[in-house]
């Protein structure tokens, strides 16, 4: 059963769930962090409509930099920023930023610890029309092997505003992972922002899911299907990739036994690969992953993409049923 305790979205089942992107929590976001401290600023390539930073651009111009299609420009010239007092958030599509400025970023960003956050959008197969070129899916692999940045992974719209108001809080780089489309609201603004939480809990369960990014919404449709089969799982939220927080990995997995990871991103190099990582040192144990399979996907809807490429609850549960 959903975990009560956390205030989640009661609701979350219904037919006439609410549904926002993540994106769209990440603006919000946006605008209050401007409001509440000048040395916010906010950089853009040409997407403050799709990044959903115009907002903030409408609110306080002065503080805002449209830096056209140049994300190499754009990475630089936060880094300068971030040595120099600024908190400055640069916006763009993930497979541009970090992707096409990743020797930028991690010269002039990483390397010297300045304090920019990298609002990466429309991450995923999720970006479906836009084809294999605009699905970022192996940005969580690239961004998490440099050294001292924090990745944050958010699961629903509320959790994305949470995260990018705690980003700014962080001395020091962030990436921040945020998807297209609209998906089903988990959270509620009581539920508490924490790096791994339990969203799902169960007796004597069999398994523990560990989810990152919008198909956290899967993996719980799978677990209430489960529980409905006599097969008790647990699910845990994986909003904070890196540093990923160890000791609840290994809490988890020692109550269930077996592991699942799922996310919306190749599996070598991703999330999965880094609990995996976790596990192999201090309680090695059996595991299955959910992700791409060393492949792209292609342009579609993204519903369709997520049955055609196993990101659905269907294939969640084919993972746990292997394992038990």
């Amino acid at each position: 059963m959903l975990n009560s305790d956390l205030k989640l979205n009661e609701n979350l089942f219904s037919a006439n769930v609410e549904q926002k992107a993540t994106r769209e929590g990440f603006g919000e976001g946006l605008s209050e962090l401007g409001e509440r401290n000048q040395n916010v600023v906010v950089l853009s390539a040409d997407l403050s409509e799709s990044t959903k930073a115009e907002d903030f651009a409408k609110k306080y111009p002065n503080r805002y930099f449209e830096c056209g299609v140049a994300e190499q420009n754009m990475v630089a010239i936060a880094a300068g920023l971030g040595v120099s007092g600024k908190i400055p958030f640069v916006c763009s599509y993930s497979v541009f930023s970090p992707g096409k400025a990743w020797e930028t970023v991690r010269t002039t960003i990483i390397y010297n610890n300045s304090n920019v956050k990298i609002a990466g959008h429309h991450a995923g197969i999720m970006t479906g029309p836009d084809g294999a070129t605009h699905q970022a899916t192996e940005d969580i692999a690239s961004v998490r092997a440099w050294p001292g940045i924090q990745i944050f992974s958010p699961c629903d719209a509320i959790e994305a505003k949470k995260a990018t108001l705690k980003s700014a809080e962080i001395v020091g780089p962030v990436y921040l992972r945020l998807s297209r489309e609209k998906i089903p609201t988990i959270t509620t603004d009581q539920t508490p922002f924490e790096d791994i939480q339990l969203f799902w809990i169960s007796k004597q369960p069999k398994t523990v899911i560990f989810a990152t990014g919008h198909v956290l919404y899967q993996a719980l449709l799978a677990a209430r299907e489960l529980e409905e089969e006599g097969i008790n799982v647990l699910v845990a939220n994986v909003a904070v990739i890196k540093p990923l927080n160890e000791q609840k990995i290994v809490e988890f997995a020692k109550q269930a036994g077996k592991v699942v990871t799922v996310e919306d991103h190749q599996i070598k190099g991703g999330m999965g690969s880094a609990i995996a990582e976790v596990l192999a040192k201090e309680y090695p144990t059996k595991m299955e992953f959910v992700g791409l399979k060393d492949t792209f996907a292609e342009s579609g809807k993204w519903p369709e993409l997520m049955l055609k490429y196993g990101l659905d609850s269907k294939t969640i549960k084919q993972a746990v049923k292997k394992l038990v």
